[in-house]
């Protein structure tokens, strides 16, 4: 049977639309030559997929934190650095007490109240960026800064405390060694005379010791006052005690150690030898 050149190309059609899923539909008859009506090929569409309704969002690295400041001194700590930092503290009326050179709770109270004021993390513990403030604000103290409660290390003693059984006085360091045939047995901080009253310098030795000592010419009191020049004694001081370098006495030499001098009290005989020497 010939095929006419309609016939042959709706064939092809026919076959392409198969190969794709279409849908194809003609009208009655066949290709007998007759007219035919045109041909519909319904695609099926294309089902999209749903678009994501929690996209994830794009992973963009974050700034890192910034390292915490370096801890410098926290409680427990002790040394010249703290009793430095107490000095400071002291300066800007954070500290009322020492230095004595420990990292107390006083010291740690002292330091968050100065970070709290600042906006700094109130954590007590001293950091770099804590101390680099406090340094800006204050002046490097001085060496009775550093030790106005005591605490200063005593220098070398005199050659004339090197025999025999001596109170050792140094005006430098402002020490009281108690020596026994040139060993140190005791190393207490103390206190002289100011500049209208000064204590006097020399070989002296201890005439007399009374336990509840007032003075009859201040009229205050001298407890475990042992005689050595006149009315000059070594003895326990409560203002010293309280006040540490920031006063003088009217010549004697001040204990503020009530334990150390009660001690040496009663080791410390009358005849012996007592040396004030710078």
């Amino acid at each position: 049977m010939r095929t006419t050149g309609m016939g042959r190309s709706f064939a092809a059609l026919l076959v392409l639309a198969m190969a794709c899923g279409c849908t194809v539909r003609t009208a009655d008859g066949d290709g007998d030559g007759k007219r035919h009506l045109p041909v519909r090929i319904e695609v099926p569409k294309r089902s999209t997929p749903p678009a994501d309704d929690d996209p994830k969002p794009s992973a963009t690295p974050s700034a890192p934190s910034a390292a915490p400041a370096a801890v410098l001194w926290s409680r427990g700590d002790s040394g010249r650095d703290v009793r430095e930092l107490q000095a400071r503290l002291r300066q800007v009326a954070w500290l009322y007490d020492g230095p004595t050179g420990s990292y107390d709770d006083l010291t740690e109270r002292a330091v968050k109240g100065f970070q709290g004021k600042r906006g700094l993390p109130r954590t007590g513990k001293t950091d770099t960026v804590t101390w680099k403030r406090l340094k800006d604000m204050t002046q490097k103290p001085g060496k009775w800064e550093l030790y106005l409660m005591g605490g200063q290390p005593a220098d070398a003693p005199d050659a004339r405390c090197l025999t025999g059984r001596v109170l050792c006085i140094s005006k430098t360091s402002r020490t009281l060694r108690w020596m026994i045939d040139g060993r140190t047995v005791t190393t207490v901080p103390v206190r002289f005379g100011s500049v209208g009253t000064p204590t006097r310098e020399g070989v002296f030795s201890v005439y007399w010791k009374s336990r509840h000592h007032v003075s009859t010419l201040y009229d205050s009191p001298m407890p475990y006052a042992m005689f050595f020049s006149g009315g000059q004694a070594v003895h326990y001081s409560a203002d010293f005690a309280a006040h540490g370098y920031a006063g003088a006495s009217h010549g004697c030499v001040n204990v503020r150690d009530e334990a150390a001098i009660a001690g040496l009290f009663a080791q410390v005989r009358n005849g012996d030898k007592v040396v004030v020497h710078w």
